[in-house]
């Protein structure tokens, strides 16, 4: 059986992605929930083999949903959506499909079909995520784990990035989380107004930073205002001061 989370806000959008999902032999609807938190949550839990998203949806749109998603794990997306414009530019970058409001039988059936043509040829969700990264850059909330669940994080409450191999480790005031992101990667998608990276392995929140102290070879000290000291190296010294200056 292909196992499906829906995902809308609008109930009687869910509900009748259920209904026509019930008449397919194949299918089942592991979860229908009506935010993308939730969806996010159980995508993590019940490992989906699709999603239908809706693009919009409050605190988490479907875009953000799939850009937070690992690419090799990601289940294939049909993005949802009433605006003609979402839906152009992702099937454009070759998500799997997209559903646009209002939609009859027959455009749902041709998704559904896509859907099993790519089920058939071993595909994940990748193509899907990288629309949702391509599309929500600069988000201003980030999902992270926290024990057995997933939970948003304000990304202005984050002070500073730390790479490690495949992953970074995510450092709050309160305490610190682990993604399963490069650093390269989870900064395109936060954008470039709040952070910046000082090191190879090490990005901080501009707003964090108290004060600089050099050291020798060009590298300085940096000071977040909680008193963390961090390595601002020669290589992006320049490109820092310069958006400290402006």
């Amino acid at each position: 059986m292909i196992r499906v989370v829906i995902a809308d806000d609008e109930t009687p959008a869910r509900e009748k992605l259920e209904r026509w999902l019930a008449e397919q032999a194949d299918m089942t609807v592991v979860a229908s929930v009506e935010d993308g938190l939730s969806a996010a949550q159980d995508i993590e839990r019940l490992h989906p083999d699709v999603a239908f998203l809706d693009v919009q949806m409050s605190a988490l749109s479907g875009l953000q949903v799939a850009a937070q998603l690992e690419p090799s794990s990601a289940p294939l997306i049909v993005f949802v959506t009433a605006f003609d414009a979402h839906a152009v530019k992702a099937f454009d970058l070759n998500a799997v499909d997209y559903l646009l409001k209002p939609y009859d039988h027959e455009r749902f059936a041709n998704a559904v079909q896509r859907v099993r043509e790519r089920l058939r040829s071993h595909e994940t969700g990748a193509a899907a995520v990288a629309v949702g990264r391509a599309r929500s850059p600069g988000c201003e909330r980030l999902l992270v784990p926290d024990r057995d669940r997933l939970q948003l994080i304000e990304t202005a409450s984050i002070e500073w990035l730390e790479a490690d191999g495949n992953y970074v480790h995510v450092h709050t005031a309160g305490r610190a989380y682990l993604l399963r992101r490069t650093l390269q990667d989870l900064l395109s998608q936060l954008g470039d107004q709040r952070f910046m990276r000082i090191h190879r392995s090490t990005a901080v929140n501009l707003g964090c930073i108290a004060s600089l102290a050099p050291l020798f070879k060009g590298d300085y000290e940096l000071y977040l205002h909680n008193g963390r000291a961090l390595r601002l190296s020669r290589r992006y010294r320049e490109a820092l001061f310069a958006r400290m200056g402006q």
